[in-house]
């Protein structure tokens, strides 16, 4: 009784401040400390301001194109790595794993030196949003890697190569043996790689120019000013098309365990 009591005081303070949010999305009055009734006149405003929806956009096409580059990208570095030797291997993991544990303000200091370096040793281009991509692109790399690893070291190696006796080209075997073995590593990795570029400020913050942000640096440039009731809605938004995505996602990897335990059982 006690646990469960806990367990509900942690997910009362986790979820409330949300809670609050999505109520007041629904306020039809500007006022945080005055309830003028439903309404959608936030949710309205928002998809007629233009400035929100172009930071959308570039939030949406950053994060789908850094997770899908950085996938690619991990996924072919977690193959290479999975081939070192063990000291070299758990060297090259422990290189890769810092970025992770690094604090993001120096991750985003330091690829703003460095674009600004490329910048003017090339001698054109300007930060925005090509830089914004590689930033993103460059902090998501080592999350694929720690999610497609897992599933490479329960790999039997093997059954590639008894493929490959069977006639089938490396690719193919490749493609048809080790990829389907570790395709929910590459899933959770990509997944993860998009969640860290739509959340992401920091890194956003250093390596982006000027006519180009993503909604965290818009929506902190609003608040700055004080909390627009738009931004309430918008965060109602987000946070809906997560929490069904992860729905949905449970809902297919339960499905798919249930079906292949009926098939060990039925075998």
């Amino acid at each position: 009784m006690i646990k469960k009591i806990y367990l509900g005081m942690i997910l009362f303070f986790m979820y409330a401040p949300i809670l609050v949010l999505m109520v007041f999305s629904f306020n039809d009055s500007p006022s945080r400390a005055h309830w003028g009734g439903f309404s959608l006149r936030w949710y309205q405003e928002l998809f007629r301001d233009p400035n929100i929806l172009m930071a959308l956009t570039n939030t949406l096409t950053i994060a789908l194109f850094s997770s899908i580059i950085a996938t690619a990208i991990g996924t072919v570095a977690a193959l290479g790595i999975d081939t070192l030797g063990r000291r070299t291997k758990s060297v090259v993991i422990g290189i890769t794993n810092l970025p992770v544990f690094n604090p993001e303000i120096v991750t985003g200091v330091s690829l703003m030196l460095l674009f600004l370096f490329a910048i003017r040793t090339a001698g054109f281009g300007s930060m925005g949003y090509i830089t914004l991509l590689l930033a993103h692109v460059s902090f998501n790399v080592p999350y694929v890697i720690l999610s497609v690893m897992p599933r490479l070291r329960r790999l039997d190696g093997n059954v590639y190569e008894a493929a490959m006796d069977l006639g089938a080209p490396p690719l193919v075997a490749f493609w048809k043996v080790v990829v389907p073995e570790i395709r929910p590593g590459i899933v959770t990795g990509a997944m993860l790689a998009f969640t860290l570029s739509v959340d992401d400020f920091v890194v956003s913050f250093f390596t982006t120019g000027s006519g180009v942000s993503n909604l965290s640096i818009l929506i902190f440039s609003m608040a700055r000013r004080g909390v627009n009731p738009r931004i309430n809605a918008l965060s109602t938004i987000i946070f809906v098309t997560v929490m069904l995505l992860l729905y949905l996602i449970n809902l297919r990897d339960a499905r798919r365990e249930r079906k292949s335990y009926e098939g060990e059982i039925a075998a």
